[in-house]
């Protein structure tokens, strides 16, 4: 297909099923994801537009043996409270200062999550358990890690969010899941020993790949999006 050709209606319905259906699952199957398929999805992202195209992703695919080292390491730190407590998130993801609705949308999405599986407002332990799958994946048998050069600026970083979500659509086009992570920013310094990265390098993100396990409770949460006519003016005159 020419970059100036028009999409068929089977064409674009496909390109709208992989963006709707994409969600962030919490429950992966063992399913291997084959090397090349983890190539041919990146191969689909690196197509991201970026300022000037400076191209600022650098991916860091983890599975078998690397991936458990790295899962258990992290999972180690994060439940030891001395530990955990050593350790804190390079950048900020979320507002210092929290207000509607965003506030709202978060909490409803936390009770959400917990509702489905069960989990008390007050049962803190369970909280804690269910926090901490994020750094074994969610059993997922492929981790990616996503890195920036600190030269980079607010810029690159939106350029990088278009990359992120390339590599969802991508990956969701192959019949696969993913959960995009910002949980591992915490431990970025474990991370960067494990990964052996370069004082230049920061972490940006993690993100689960595999496919899903229908049978998981929490892989039901379907989130909601505020209609078109809340987040929009048209301006024709």
């Amino acid at each position: 297909m020419s970059r100036f050709d028009v999409p068929t209606p089977e064409q674009t319905a496909a390109v709208d099923a992989a963006i709707k259906t994409r969600h962030s699952l919490r429950a992966f199957l063992p399913t291997p994801v084959p090397r090349q398929t983890v190539e041919d999805i990146l191969d689909v992202a690196r197509w991201a537009p970026s300022g000037t195209n400076t191209q600022p992703w650098q991916v860091h695919v983890l599975a078998g043996a690397a991936l458990q080292r790295v899962s258990r390491r992290i999972q180690a730190a994060y439940l030891d409270p001395a530990e955990n407590a050593a350790h804190q998130e390079e950048y900020a993801y979320y507002p210092r200062e929290w207000r509607s609705p965003y506030i709202d949308r978060r909490r409803k999405v936390g009770w959400d999550l917990y509702g489905l599986l069960g989990i008390a407002k007050t049962d803190k332990a369970r909280m804690q358990h269910q926090h901490g799958r994020n750094f074994i994946f969610f059993d997922a048998p492929v981790g990616l890690l996503f890195t920036i050069d600190r030269v980079m600026q607010q810029g690159s970083w939106l350029d990088y969010g278009m990359f992120l979500q390339n590599v969802m659509i991508a990956a969701r086009a192959r019949g696969l899941h993913t959960c995009p992570q910002a949980a591992f920013t915490q431990f970025h310094r474990l991370i960067a020993e494990e990964l052996q990265l370069g004082d230049e390098q920061m972490l940006v993100c993690g993100m689960s790949l595999g496919h899903a396990d229908p049978a998981a409770v929490e892989n039901g949460l379907v989130t909601e999006r505020a209609p078109v006519s809340e987040f929009t003016r048209f301006l024709d005159t």
